[in-house]
């Protein structure tokens, strides 16, 4: 099961007491203070690993807690430090606080990680007080409290390149044809609910990652349909590949589908807009393909490829124009 968002509780563990002791050992008569201190609370961390791809792990349980520190005891002994409870998430999880709704820190890597809630220090043993003027003090300090607060986690997968357009424009397919991912393909709206990753080899030394995101439609940005799904996962795509659909089975346009897709992106992040975008008409073997091609060149200015899933035609020209700028991205002039 893919989840890309999830809301849990954490709380971390309560240090240990300080322990109030003094010495009572055979001929010591007047043994000093020996309580020791209590041990720190476990603390709530979250980690980005390799290989998590869903946060699915975290709805099986609504509230994680960590251990409390053992108190201190006699003979000078510290209580035991409790353990820390580690979380593992997939790379590219952002943390946020529920209440302030600000960002706690975005995991986009593998290996990196945030205490989300700091254990509690132990407290002081009587040992602690002693002083020249005194010898026998009886005071000690409670343990703290460990942090406690509601967090969100979302999940933007982290590709090189994002295939955008409308619901059945080909992601799918396409996705599945280039790499070895096998993602549900049918005839209807939204067959794609959840981003699919698939590994891309352009030969021998060089391939690319490429995320299948779901179809978006008119109001995107604002919610409707799927929008907020596709839009936050393809925040991470440096590279888009702009599928377009040459006739439509809702009878729009493809020109105005297209605009629609890149009116979308600007309204939701204006930064989306500005990514490397190879465009490209699917199917090609339908007989109006090659004339939708044409009028999208013509009016967008740019190169404009034409591809068939089925028959693999157009393949090759379209990962080598990936490839192309894969290569500018890396290393830029």
């Amino acid at each position: 099961m893919f989840v890309d968002r999830v809301e849990i509780e954490v709380e971390a563990g309560r240090g240990g007491d300080g322990c109030l002791s003094f010495r009572r050992e055979k001929y010591v008569p007047k043994g000093g203070p020996d309580g020791g201190d209590g041990g720190r609370g476990g603390s709530i961390i979250l980690r980005a690993e390799e290989g998590v791809n869903s946060l699915a792990q975290l709805t099986m349980k609504r509230r994680w807690t960590a251990e409390n520190g053992q108190p201190g005891q006699g003979s000078n002994k510290h209580g035991r430090d409790a353990k820390d409870v580690v979380l593992l998430v997939s790379p590219g999880t952002v943390v946020r606080d529920a209440a302030g709704g600000f960002v706690i820190k975005d995991l986009a890597k593998p290996g990196d990680e945030v205490v989300v809630a700091r254990g509690g220090n132990g407290g002081k043993g009587n040992t602690r007080f002693k002083s020249a003027t005194n010898r026998a003090p009886r005071q000690t300090t409670p343990g703290e409290e460990g942090e406690r607060r509601t967090l969100v986690l979302e999940l933007k997968v982290i590709a090189d390149v994002g295939l955008i357009g409308k619901p059945n424009a080909g992601k799918s397919t396409l996705l599945s044809r280039l790499s070895r991912a096998r993602p549900q393909i049918a005839d209807y709206p939204f067959t794609t609910k959840y981003p699919n990753l698939g590994r891309v080899l352009i030969d021998m030394h060089r391939s690319f990652v490429l995320a299948d995101i779901p179809g978006l439609v008119e109001g995107a940005h604002a919610g409707v349909g799927l929008g907020h799904e596709f839009l936050r996962h393809v925040q991470r795509a440096g590279i888009l590949i702009h599928l377009v659909e040459p006739m439509p089975m809702d009878g729009t346009e493809p020109l105005e589908n297209y605009r629609a897709i890149r009116d979308e992106l600007r309204q939701y992040d204006a930064s989306l807009v500005e990514r490397p975008e190879v465009v490209v008409v699917t199917k090609a073997d339908l007989p109006e393909a090659e004339t939708v091609r044409q009028q999208l060149q013509d009016t967008l200015q740019k190169e404009v490829l034409l591809i068939s899933a089925v028959t693999g035609q157009g393949f090759n020209q379209l990962l080598q124009r990936v490839a192309q700028l894969l290569e500018e991205r890396d290393n830029p002039q």
